[in-house]
């Protein structure tokens, strides 16, 4: 799959669209998507000065202007902010790939409403600021990407969220991700995506 988004990327580019060009439709679309939703977009400092959570209700999102991702926190969990050190992470999700008129197309799933399914699970290093992951080779994610690589975009949550053991403790986040920070294939194509995720610790 990765072959083949690359090798997609590549006839696009000599088909005379550019990466800058591909970059700009790329914002274009997440701009929509913001439009046809109604998402009211605050800064970090706001975020910060609200305890580093999103007013749900006014379908707030925090924008981090380094990464270019977009996060709402739906609950923070009632565990304790993560330690350094490594932690097995569950994971649900709905991945949606944002086109080009703010609309978006279901990518793959592990159903965040099936608590049945089984998670996707990760390990994720946490040092300070600092954090990197890896999916396990049975789950949704890695199926559907075929790449154990975890998006960044899925790890800037961990800075803030308390996530907990039981299910009644996890974490939820709505998250708008651009390629830079997102799948290998999401990357490779140069396309934004949309994702609705719960965390839990597994031990």
């Amino acid at each position: 799959m990765m072959a083949l988004g690359l090798g997609l990327f590549v006839q696009s580019c000599n088909n005379g669209t550019t990466y800058a060009e591909l970059k700009d439709a790329e914002r274009e679309a997440i701009q929509r998507f913001i439009e046809l939703n109604d998402i009211k977009v605050i800064d970090e400092d706001q975020f910060a000065d609200q305890d580093s959570t999103t007013n749900v209700a006014n379908n707030e999102y925090v924008l981090f202007k380094e990464s270019g991702v977009y996060m709402q926190v739906v609950e923070r969990g009632n565990g304790e902010l993560l330690q350094n050190g490594r932690h097995e992470i569950l994971a649900r999700y709905v991945e949606e790939q944002i086109v080009e008129d703010g609309t978006t197309d279901t990518l793959s799933y592990n159903t965040v409403g099936n608590w049945n399914a089984h998670p996707d699970e990760f390990i994720l290093t946490k040092q300070d600021n600092s954090l990197s992951a890896s999916f396990g080779g049975n789950g949704a994610m890695y199926n559907a990407h075929q790449s154990a690589y975890v998006p960044t975009g899925w790890l800037i949550p961990f800075n803030y969220l308390k996530v907990g053991r039981e299910i009644k403790g996890r974490s939820k986040v709505r998250l708008l991700v651009p390629h830079s920070e997102g799948t290998a294939t999401a990357s490779s194509q140069v396309f934004p995506c949309y994702y609705e995720i719960t965390y839990q610790l597994s031990r």
